[in-house]
């Protein structure tokens, strides 16, 4: 089943606010032409161990709501920074210190960028 790129982001968003990630970004990199994906759906987890449950969150919440598995994923080991490749879209779920240290959102600063407000 093909599966849209905006679908796929909002399913993402859910799954990251199922585990109360927050600081949820996507960075729409469509109209960047050297760019590897997409885009990028960005968000903040406030221990290793909520990292690995938010991306956890994401790979089990997208498969079963819209059929769709990564076709890889990185990070676990010590649970820092965690990225979910889907193509089209690529999940990065960061804890607070390394997400400001990478600065993905200022990085592709001429990307079209949306944040999303925390539901908690």
């Amino acid at each position: 089943m093909a599966v849209d790129k905006q679908t796929l982001v909002n399913t993402i968003i859910e799954a990251i606010q199922e585990k109360k990630g927050h600081d949820i970004a996507y960075v729409d990199l469509s109209s960047i032409e050297e760019a590897a994906t997409g885009g990028f759906v960005i968000a903040t987890g406030n221990s290793a161990m909520q990292v690995e449950a938010v991306a956890d969150s994401i790979r089990e919440y997208v498969e079963e709501h819209i059929g769709v598995r990564p076709f890889n994923y990185d990070g676990y080991q010590n649970a820092e920074w965690i990225v979910i490749d889907y193509g089209m879209v690529f999940a990065h779920v960061f804890l607070g210190e390394l997400r400001q240290r990478y600065d993905l959102e200022r990085l592709w600063a001429d990307a079209k960028l949306t944040l999303v407000p925390d539901i908690y």
